[in-house]
């Protein structure tokens, strides 16, 4: 008897290993999903069979995607969004079925055949694409949200797509009124959802949060999340739908964030399961006997749709490079066509000779869509001369206002945060440029006369353009992990030895970032949580100073760069606790000293626990000196350590 592991363990064995290769190699991890299910399918080593549960449960993985996204929308967005959904989306749509009919008709199918297979290829992969534009921090943008507002329609599309198979299969005239009905019923329960979901929400969730009880929060997350995407199943529309109007309504609320975390886990292990279960759906026997007919499909498949959708967002008024790279993005096949094409089969509307070859060539679609993804901003660049000109306008624009700055900072991003550092900067009467994505806040910066211009700081022309060759300090003040490693990988090509101070949510990328060069990681839910405490100790009548030392301390042990300070009367501590902590001392190499002509090396002060930060030598000050610096007299060495270390140290270096 089978082992009921034993399928499990093959399955998550051979994700694991195919996913760690990729990674090493650097490509996107969704392939080594893929390549595992060809390796592990039914059509290969035949290690595990294609079943029905095996499906259902992938259909999950986009379901919790689906409500990953809604979380970034709310009702009043998606209604700004209705020209890109109801306008390019269902032109989109109508074109490619139609543009499919025409060659089904041209190579002598019949109508039906072309209908189903254009309503087909027309969907593209929601599960893919809209995890590749978040990992890569593009939902937002110009092209993102054609994209996301294209993806929504098609999924509404599923709907009446899967109503018309059967009566195509049947007498039509018979079946019209249960397509009526079915419209009827979907959007009668649309407006349910979102009537009644927008009032019952937030109090539900109040009541929940109440209980104090995460377990309770997660059920409560799970309930609505699948329960909605079962009662739009029942009405005939996409689960993945439902899930998306749970997520858009919840978003709403102040659990949005503390949801998204609690999700998450689900969403990438399914979701990671539905890649292998896609495929599993690739026959190789198939595309080496129809090679020709599976490459020509294919072919088709990319051109057309790159060249149907951008003609569709030209059309729409928007940039042409904006509108290729909506074309890229939408170019493969989607999860829904599957099914599509698997209700037709039932029903005995397409034939084997011709279902294969087009089931892998959207299998294969699907394959080459990371590329195509990953790739499609520095082809658009590469090919499209006024995106080129365009860029390097922008870059003309930003390198004229800091050309003459030296020793400036360069602070990316003009948020909140990136608005109260520049502030404090130019109180200080030192110099910044910052950079920002969002137009209308650069538009009303400037005008009121802040040092502010348009560019996107993972870019490494935009960062030298800002003068990052002369920069004495590089900030990152917005917490987008993606973004800032791209920063940290210029950074570290140009400036290895320039400081950069980095912003982040919380510790759990602190290392990561370490790693990739940031000099020192701020994180935000440390500062809050300092800043309350402080607070608590105040109204606790703990006195001003003894709470000073203490968030003082704190710091010392969290940033490297603040660790130490320089002592004076006014620390001394009831207690005498300030003993134990790092301090700095300044010590002038005099006339006769021992250290004068010796390397810090030769010196040794680490053997007594006591680390050089700097040494000033000539007014000129080198911060964190190497083991070679010799030293000179005159030179000023600061130390830090401990009160007893310091003493053991100042000893060493002027009499041996």
């Amino acid at each position: 008897m089978l082992n009921p592991l034993q399928p499990v363990l093959i399955l998550l064995a051979t994700a694991v290993l195919a996913v760690v290769v990729f990674r090493l190699l650097r490509l996107p991890p969704m392939l080594g999903y893929l390549l595992a299910g060809v390796v592990i399918g039914p059509h290969a080593l035949g290690w595990i069979a294609e079943a029905d549960e095996t499906r259902h449960l992938a259909e999950f993985g986009v379901v919790f995607l689906m409500f990953s996204l809604g979380l970034e929308f709310s009702l009043p967005k998606l209604v700004a969004m209705k020209r890109i959904v109801f306008g390019f989306g269902s032109a989109q749509v109508a074109f490619s079925i139609a543009l499919v009919m025409v060659i089904a008709w041209v190579v002598d199918l019949d109508w039906r055949v072309g209908f189903i297979l254009g309503g087909a290829l027309a969907m593209s992969s929601t599960a893919i694409v809209i995890k590749l534009l978040a990992e890569r921090v593009e939902l937002s943008t110009a092209h993102g949200r054609q994209v996301i507002g294209v993806l929504l329609f098609q999924d509404l599309m599923v709907i009446p797509l899967l109503i018309i198979v059967p009566a195509l299969a049947s007498k039509i005239d018979s079946d019209a009124n249960d397509l009526i009905m079915a419209t009827v019923k979907v959007t009668l329960v649309l407006a349910v959802i979102l009537f009644f979901g927008q009032k019952l929400m937030r109090p539900w969730f109040h009541l929940v949060a109440r209980q104090k009880s995460s377990e309770l929060f997660v059920l409560n997350v799970l309930l609505i999340t699948l329960g909605l995407a079962w009662l739009t199943g029942q009405a005939g529309l996409s689960l993945a739908l439902g899930a998306f109007l749970a997520g858009m309504l919840i978003s709403e609320t102040e659990y949005r964030y503390q949801v998204e975390d609690d999700i998450k886990p689900f969403r990438d292990i399914l979701l990671g399961l539905f890649f292998v279960t896609i495929g599993m759906l690739l026959d190789i026997q198939v595309v080496m006997e129809h090679f020709i007919w599976v490459f020509a499909i294919l072919t088709a498949l990319v051109v057309l749709k790159i060249a149907v959708i951008a003609g569709l967002s030209r059309l729409l008024g928007t940039d042409i490079s904006v509108a290729i790279q909506t074309g890229m993005n939408l170019a493969q096949a989607g999860e829904f066509g599957f099914v599509l094409l698997a209700q037709a089969t039932t029903f005995g509307l397409l034939e084997s000779a011709v279902l294969q070859p087009v089931l892998a060539a959207m299998v294969l679609s699907m394959f080459f869509a990371p590329f195509m993804i990953e790739y499609s901003e520095s082809l658009v660049q590469r090919f499209n001369s006024s995106e080129w000109m365009y860029r390097a306008m922008q870059i003309t624009s930003i390198a004229a206002q800091t050309m003459v700055t030296q020793n400036h900072v360069i602070v990316c991003g003009y948020g909140r945060s990136g608005q109260s550092v520049s502030r404090i900067l130019d109180q200080e009467s030192i110099p910044f440029i910052a950079l920002d994505l969002d137009p209308q806040r650069i538009r009303e910066a400037a005008s009121a006369g802040e040092s502010v211009v348009y560019g996107d700081a993972a870019r490494r022309e935009v960062l030298i353009a800002a003068g990052l060759m002369r920069a004495k300090v590089l900030v990152v003040s917005y917490a987008d992990t993606v973004s800032t490693l791209k920063i940290l990988r210029h950074a570290q090509e140009l400036r290895p030895e320039l400081s950069v101070v980095v912003r982040t949510r919380d510790d759990s990328d602190i290392d990561r970032l370490k790693e990739a060069g940031a000099t020192e990681v701020v994180a935000e839910i440390m500062e809050g949580s300092l800043m309350l405490t402080s607070h608590a100790l105040m109204f606790a009548e703990i006195s001003t100073g003894r709470i000073l030392r203490r968030i003082r301390a704190i710091r010392e042990q969290r940033y490297s760069l603040l660790r130490g300070f320089y002592y004076g009367v006014t620390d001394e501590a009831d207690d005498g606790s300030e003993k134990l902590l790092p301090r700095l001392l300044t010590i002038t190499i005099i006339p006769g000293a021992a250290a004068i002509g010796k390397t810090l090396g030769e010196i040794d002060l680490s053997s007594l626990a006591v680390e050089v930060t700097a040494v000033r030598r000539r007014n000129i000050r080198g911060s964190l000196p190497t083991n070679e610096t010799r030293l000179e007299m005159g030179d000023v060495v600061v130390l830090r350590g401990t009160q007893e270390n310091l003493a053991a140290a100042e000893i060493k270096l002027l009499q041996g």
